[in-house]
């Protein structure tokens, strides 16, 4: 590695780190100031403030602003580096305009597998520890009932519950369905239905089942029975920090769980999944285009390039949002929904470089 190798990586790494501390400084000034009042209101203590909410809120603000951080890193350090004529130096040293791609890229993967570490395997368990002590200081409590439960627990069977208290894990006009294609051919309803957590078992009372074939029909009643279910009470909840508390693994795991029982809203963990893969290389192509977008030397300097740099940055994130909407909501693959933002912006990488003078 040569020297102007270090120089540029020092220089990209440097100022990512210098921009980020500031604007976390400047975030926690501003968070403390609008929640002081629960803090206060609520007691909690200054040890849990620090290291159970904010210590813990730092990395997921990392990721967060990740990209745009790297972007505004590039384009102010490689901005400056134009104006001095440093690029110029450099290009005219006989070192070509592809190989000093080389120190951003090598930076751009240190940022990039940082993102991957934070996304998959360290913001799920800082976020689990910052989610709690907000449910205790600062956030309604946890959820206790649900009305009209609606769920597929496996293909071709659904339950519903009129009505699930989650304290003592008891249901009440409960109904089990299973259908082959569109035709029913089973049914089995009850008045009441609770979950044992040590046997893992459901009982149902006061019930009856009605099993169809054909033309014929047999119907059984019954005070009690002791089921199985490929279902917990926690799976009736649709809480959106579930998947945020999620490693890799386990939301690998969670993803396998509801695609064996036909779950639709599997298809909401998939684009998370992928968007935890996809997204780091985000951090590459906006370098890429930072680098293209400012080693000119331009009269408008560093303002003329952090405007054209921020609006790209911009329709880059609003074009994930909404490919990942079409994800989850469309008949988009969620696969295609997540990666689409990256291949297109790939290309107008590819094409912004090389239009760059050299």
């Amino acid at each position: 590695m040569k020297t102007i190798d270090i120089y540029i990586i020092k220089k990209f790494l440097g100022t990512f780190f210098f921009t980020l501390l500031l604007l976390v400084f400047i975030v926690i000034v501003f968070d403390i100031s609008e929640k002081i009042d629960d803090f206060l209101k609520n007691d909690a203590p200054l040890s849990a403030i620090i290291f159970d909410y904010y210590v813990n809120f730092i990395p997921y603000f990392i990721n967060l602003f990740s990209y745009l951080l790297t972007f505004i890193a590039v384009i102010f350090f490689t901005s400056r580096m134009a104006s001095r004529s440093e690029i110029i130096a450099i290009l005219s040293s006989g070192i070509s305009f592809w190989r000093m791609l080389v120190p951003f890229l090598v930076s751009a993967l240190i940022l990039g597998f940082i993102s991957f570490l934070l996304a998959n395997f360290i913001i799920p368990y800082t976020n689990q520890t910052m989610f709690e002590f907000e449910k205790k200081y600062f956030r309604d409590p946890q959820k206790y009932s649900d009305m009209n439960v609606h769920k597929q627990i496996s293909p071709g069977n659904f339950i519903y519950m009129e009505n699930f208290n989650f304290r003592n894990n008891t249901g009440w006009k409960f109904s089990l369905e299973e259908f082959e294609g569109t035709t029913l051919k089973f049914k089995l309803k009850g008045e009441k239905i609770s979950f044992d957590t040590i046997t893992g078992m459901w009982t149902i009372e006061t019930y009856y089942t009605r099993k169809i074939n054909g033309l014929d029909e047999l119907i059984t009643k019954g005070i009690r029975m002791d089921t199985l279910l490929p279902i917990k009470p926690g799976d009736f909840v649709e809480d959106v920090e579930e998947i945020k508390v999620l490693g890799y693994l386990k939301l690998r795991e969670m993803i396998g769980k509801k695609l064996l029982r036909g779950d639709p809203d599997v298809i909401h963990y998939q684009v998370k999944q992928y968007e935890r893969i996809a997204h780091p290389f985000a951090t590459i192509i906006l370098t890429l285009i930072g680098v293209a977008v400012s080693s000119r030397k331009v009269s408008g300097g560093i303002g003329y390039h952090l405007g054209l740099g921020l609006a790209l940055t911009f329709l880059y994130i609003l074009f994930m949002q909404i490919s990942a909407v079409f994800g989850i909501f469309g008949n988009l693959p969620p696969l295609l929904a997540v990666w689409l933002p990256n291949i297109s912006f790939a290309v107008v990488a590819a094409f912004l470089l090389w239009k760059t003078p050299r």
